[in-house]
Order: C-alpha cells, then structure tokens, then sequence
C-alpha cells in the first residue's frame, strides 16, 4: 500500500471546517490538529474528541499543551494508537506501515517543512508531530498531514527530515514515533455520539480543583514585563504556550459543545467558551502592544474576563450535566 487515504492529494485537499480561517484560532497545535484532519479523511467527526479540552490546567509557566488522550481515540472510533520502536532508519520502518494501512505519526523538524515556511522552514529547529500519509523514498517525496493542513515535500527537504545529510559518523537520532492502527470502517455516527457523552463526563469530572485562568492571571503581569527584556522572538514562544493554548483549547470545547448540543444543550457553556478563546486572542495583541510601548500597567486586569467565564463555564456545565444525568 502506497498511501493510507489513497484519495488524497496535497494538491486539492481542502481542510476541515476546525481550521477555517474565520476561526479565532485557525491552528492550535500541531498534535490536535493533526488529528482533526486525520479522523476527517477517516469519515468520523474530528468534534467528538473534543471533551478533553475541560481538563486544560495552567501549569506554573504554561497551559497544558493539550493533546487527545488515545484511549478517547480508541473509544470513540476504534482508532489504535501505540509507539513505534524506531532501531532502523526511520523511513525504512514507516514505509512498512504504510504498506500495513497503518498511519505514522513522527516527530520531526520544521526547518525541513515547507508548511511552516516564514515562521520555522530554512530559519529555525524546532519539535513538531507529523503524520505520513505516503512516502517514496526512491523519489525522495512524502505527503503529510501538519497543523491544520497536507503537504507535500520532496529532495533536499526530504533528506534533512530523515538525517541523510547527516555529516558521516554522526549519531541517528532516532524520533519519537506512534503508529495508528485503522478499523475496517469508520464507527457510526450513533456511536461516536453516545461515547463523546460519556467522555464529557469523565473529563468533566477530570477538570482542574481551582481556576487554571486565575492562577495565570496572578503571574501574568510579572511574566509579561519580563519579556520586555527578551528578544521579541520570545513573544511568539511565550504567547504560544500561554495564550494561544488556552484560547485554542475553549475554541474547540465551544465546537464539541455545540455539536454534542445539536442546538438543544450546552448554549450558555459555548458562550462561556467562546469568550475565554476571544479573550486569549485580545490579550495577545494587548501584550504585543505593551512590549512595543513598554507599558505594562493595562495587563493587570487583562485575564479577568477569562478568570470569569471559566468560572460560568464549569457553573453552566454541571447544571447541564446535572439535567442530562437527570433524565437519563
């Protein structure tokens, strides 16, 4: 087998709906978006996962690079994910499964990706997941899913991926690698949705003791101020890991919600979500504006918006899920 999803092509593919550009945040990291392309060219919906957002925590210096738990995949659609023992090269081992059907998810450097091309392609070396969906090696040329598209790569980018312009006698690195294993058939519709019920309990249930959201705000303004002495490259890393995460993280819960509610549940917990993803991106350009002016006193109130509605938001939902155990 020469590709996992023999219908795709770089070329013509076109996103899901998760990353469309009127989105607030179009992307939101490279793990989770790559499995909402991947489950959308599966035939299941990428929405279902998405409950796992409510366990999102701030974690002293970051939110929680948050990633679907693989026992979620494996409930909701009987997608298998485990490591892939990497002693060979690397293309050697995910040109075999492939040839199994099954897909390889591979972390690998940006500098080598056309995709990120002005912000990590030919500038920097940087960590990020992708998943093969073909690989030629005697052409020099895999297609891939990456954030929130599928790509296309070839030659020199292809042999600095996989080290073959490694100077002679340099240590392999050898990447860390998971291998999904597909079902025959997609699950049902039916069952994707019955399974996300569940799951929003159990996460839900999961969710961090005290608000995630007023912890970042206490540190925030000594963070932000810090920054001010830093290279403005920083900005991006900071906010990517702080911001971003979180504002992408209640985006997504705001998309599960609505599609879990079909219009009939969870309205007030999606505008709750929706405002946490809008405040992260308004204080994103609140920090970029401080640190070009070096006035900082405006972001000691900036996350009081967000503080609150995380608070609604769990307030909303367990009456919601209060009502649904209720009836059930």
């Amino acid at each position: 087998m020469s590709k996992v999803f023999a219908g795709l092509d770089p070329a013509t593919y076109r996103p899901h709906a998760l990353h469309s550009t009127e989105r607030a945040w179009p992307e939101t990291n490279c793990y989770v978006d790559l499995w909402i392309e991947v489950l959308a060219s599966h035939g299941v919906v990428p929405e279902a996962m998405l409950g796992f957002t409510l366990t999102q925590d701030f974690e002293g210096d970051q939110f929680t690079f948050f990633k679907v738990p693989l026992e979620d995949l494996e409930s909701l659609y009987d997608i298998r994910v485990t490591e892939l023992a990497i002693f060979d090269v690397v293309e050697a081992h995910v040109a075999e499964q492939i040839r199994r059907g099954r897909l390889c998810l591979v972390e690998m450097d940006s500098f080598y990706m056309p995709d990120t091309r002005g912000v990590a392609y030919g500038i920097e070396h940087g960590k990020t997941t992708v998943a093969i969906n073909r690989l030629d090696v005697a052409a020099r040329e895999l297609d891939y899913f990456h954030n929130g598209g599928f790509f296309q790569l070839s030659g020199e980018d292809f042999d600095g991926l996989f080290q073959r312009n490694a100077a002679e006698g340099a240590l392999p690195f050898l990447p860390y690698t998971e291998f999904a294993k597909f079902p025959a058939k997609p699950k049902p519709l039916a069952h994707q949705r019955a399974v996300a019920e569940a799951l929003l309990f159990r996460h839900f249930a999961r969710r961090p003791s005290a608000n995630p959201l007023q912890a970042f705000q206490e540190v925030f303004p000594a963070k932000a101020e810090a920054l001010a002495s830093r290279d403005f490259a920083f900005f991006h890393k900071f906010a990517f890991n702080t911001l971003r995460q979180f504002g992408a993280n209640f985006e997504l819960l705001a998309a599960h919600l609505d599609w879990l509610g079909e219009g009939r549940r969870f309205a007030e917990a999606k505008a709750h979500a929706l405002k946490l993803s809008e405040t992260g991106k308004s204080v994103q350009f609140q920090l970029a504006r401080a640190l070009t002016r070096k006035k900082f006193d405006t972001l000691s109130t900036a996350l009081l918006p967000a503080v609150e509605a995380w608070d609604e938001l769990m307030d909303a939902l367990e009456k919601d899920l209060g009502t649904v155990s209720a009836a059930a």
